[in-house]
């Protein structure tokens, strides 16, 4: 099996929803991130990754999902959130 390429923090911490799809399996990871404040800086600590996933040949809007989770941001959590994907392909 190929793995499931999952982009850096850095593209999480810029606010930016990723999709990817393996086959039929696809899935959207939306970041929820969360500045310091007072500053342009994000708080890793306090944001989060939502993950979901659903199988077809169908768009995120136009299919029912089939797995919904939440991961820190953190490279920790981006390793979970990939292994959590690839288990559910």
């Amino acid at each position: 099996m190929n793995e499931l390429f999952i982009p850096t923090l850095h593209t999480f911490a810029m606010n930016n929803i990723f999709t990817g799809s393996c086959g039929a399996f696809r899935f959207r990871a939306e970041p929820k991130v969360v500045k310091i404040e007072g500053s342009k800086e994000v708080d890793f600590s306090k944001s989060t990754i939502v993950a979901e996933y659903w199988h077809g040949p169908f768009c995120y809007e136009k299919s029912e999902m089939e797995g919904h989770e939440v991961f820190p941001m953190s490279e920790e959590g981006r390793a979970a959130m990939q292994k959590w994907l690839e288990e559910n392909i």
